[in-house]
């Protein structure tokens, strides 16, 4: 990637990897997003790099994020994850993943949990014209509605501030800074 990319993502090689082909790209796959909430809560009060470490653990410990799977899941199944090493574990945010995918099935069956989600930013990725890390808000009106309805619904580790980090990874908002590469390619994706 020619140009300078946002300062957020440093020069560590993984989270360079995840600036170039995976933050701000506009995804509606349900599961993924799901996947991506989900890890979003678990990094409350952590950096996201410490959880993108651990990503792959979290995907293998959590059978790859499938919430019709996770929904099902009991004591025992928190105890297994309390109990490995490769994850966060913290038995609140497990227990947030569990009940947050009975509450996606719930929106899955009702409406889509894809449309759900985008619905927020109007079914399409809100385009900033952001210059500095500075200008970046921690949340917004459409991060505030959309932590409302999600703990309405049943979800955990939600608030305002996870939403917006979710809103800019998965693409709603192109938070990419306007010298940025992935601005462009962002928008393009539009």
């Amino acid at each position: 990637m020619d140009g300078t990319r946002c300062s957020w993502c440093g020069t560590d090689p993984l989270y360079v990897a995840y600036h170039d082909t995976d933050w701000g790209r506009p995804e509606r796959d349900p599961r993924a997003l799901w996947e991506k909430l989900i890890l979003d809560g678990f990094q409350a009060g952590l950096s996201w790099i410490t959880i993108l470490r651990k990503r792959e653990n979290f995907r293998r410990a959590f059978n790859g994020f499938h919430p019709e799977e996770i929904a099902l899941w009991g004591e025992a199944d928190v105890q297994r994850l309390l109990g490995d090493a490769g994850i966060i574990r913290h038995r609140g945010k497990i227990e947030g993943t569990i009940a947050s995918a009975r509450a996606y099935l719930e929106i899955e069956a009702e409406q889509g949990f894809s449309p759900f989600l985008w619905s927020f930013v109007g079914g399409a990725p809100a385009q900033t014209l952001r210059a500095s890390m500075a200008e970046v808000p921690t949340e917004t009106a459409e991060s505030r509605a959309m932590a409302k309805a999600l703990k309405a619904r049943g979800f955990k580790f939600c608030g305002p501030t996870i939403t917006y980090a979710f809103m800019q990874a998965v693409g709603m908002v192109n938070d990419h800074m306007v010298h940025c590469p992935a601005h462009a390619e962002c928008a393009a994706m539009a």
